[in-house]
């Protein structure tokens, strides 16, 4: 089977069981080849509440010279992306890890959100 289409199916799977609500928005972040994004989601109100990249101006400062999909960069992002979600007002969210493993990138960018302060 095609790597595109596991990923898919996985994907659709953990989305089937998890959704954002006003108080607990899902934290959804995306992985490509060259940066990283993450974005927190009201599901049922179907808004965006806040996002952030690696290509955004507040990391474009401190990512010089290196990769911008790698563990220094999700690193920085989950901490950036926890530091806003609390100035925001949001506490607690709902992990998606888009059908990627939790292993890496993925792993590095959750526990710098919780180290930031976000509970999941």
């Amino acid at each position: 089977m095609d790597k595109i289409v596991r990923l898919k199916r996985r994907k659709t799977s953990i989305r089937k069981k998890i959704s954002g609500s006003g108080e607990r928005p899902r934290l959804c972040i995306y992985r490509g080849s060259k940066n990283l994004n993450a974005q927190l989601v009201d599901d049922t109100a179907g808004k965006t509440v806040c996002s952030i990249s690696t290509l955004s101006g507040k990391l474009s400062g401190k990512l010089t010279g290196g990769s911008r999909s790698g563990l220094k960069a999700a690193t920085l992002l989950g901490d950036e992306m926890g530091r806003i979600a609390l100035e925001k007002g949001v506490a607690e969210v709902v992990f998606d890890r888009s059908g990627y493993r939790y292993h890496g990138v993925i792993k590095a960018f959750a526990e710098a959100a919780r180290k930031s302060g976000l509970k999941f």
